[in-house]
């Protein structure tokens, strides 16, 4: 059993929730302002999952780190936390805490996309004022030509409106990369469509700082100290006002 689902000690349980030091929680607890479900606790007094701690009639706990996962999803995977919906995300990755996606990727697709338990980051990194890059190597049905980088790239109308200004690079001859910083609705498949193009494979392949690089299809991992830092800092002064309207995401 891990020490998150071990009873503590009452000081440890009271210090790790941020109310105080080890040492004052003893003595709290020794002028009897320390209860543990409704009876005085003792110094001897151990806390396990789901009990009612007060300290001076306040309820504490301990608040656990936020999850942030990045994930390689498979094609034919569906980005909702609606368990009776057939191969959705959070049944396949199968996690113990309650998580869910930042955004979308359409079940045709794969690639990178967030999970996380952090519903304050989800807003900020949606938001479509806040122009957060996301790259994408598509792969089409038939040669690309100069004419349809050009075009890509300086907006295509579709859905009523034009699609941002955006960078797109030639791989080979059926294959480009394209950044965006918007996430219309099936986007870079409609943008095809409207130049006569149809997509075959479509693979999200970087979102802000985090990479696809190393996740094999089907795998995930959290994100690290450094990547997490950046993040943070990329989304310390994200729009949240209500023009910069909630992307429908994705490609």
């Amino acid at each position: 059993m891990s020490e998150e689902t071990s009873a503590k000690r009452i000081n440890k349980y009271i210090s790790e929730t941020g109310y105080c030091s080890r040492r004052e929680a003893d003595r709290l607890v020794e002028a009897g302002k320390v209860t543990v479900n409704g009876v005085i606790a003792s110094l001897g007094t151990k806390v396990a999952t789901g009990d009612e701690v007060r300290v001076n009639n306040q309820l504490v706990s301990i608040q656990k780190e936020p999850l942030y996962i990045a994930f390689h999803k498979p094609i034919g995977i569906t980005c909702t936390t609606l368990r009776t919906v057939p191969d959705n995300i959070v049944e396949y990755i199968n996690h113990p805490e309650r998580i869910f996606p930042v955004g979308r990727l359409d079940k045709p697709s794969e690639g990178l996309i967030f999970l996380t338990t952090d519903g304050d980051i989800v807003n900020k990194i949606l938001r479509a004022g806040n122009q957060h890059e996301k790259e994408y190597v598509v792969t089409v049905d038939r040669p690309i030509t100069d004419d349809f980088i050009q075009r890509m790239s300086n907006g295509v109308a579709i859905m009523d409106t034009v699609t941002r200004k955006c960078k797109v690079t030639r791989e080979s001859n059926y294959r480009f990369r394209i950044i965006l910083t918007q996430g219309l609705n099936r986007q870079i498949r409609r943008m095809c469509k409207t130049l006569g193009y149809q997509v075959t494979k479509l693979v999200r392949v970087r979102i802000m700082n985090i990479h696809l690089d190393g996740l094999q299809e089907g795998q995930w991992r959290y994100f690290t100290k450094e990547e997490l830092l950046t993040i943070h800092e990329l989304v310390a002064n994200s729009v949240m006002t209500a023009e910069a309207s909630v992307i429908d995401d994705e490609e």
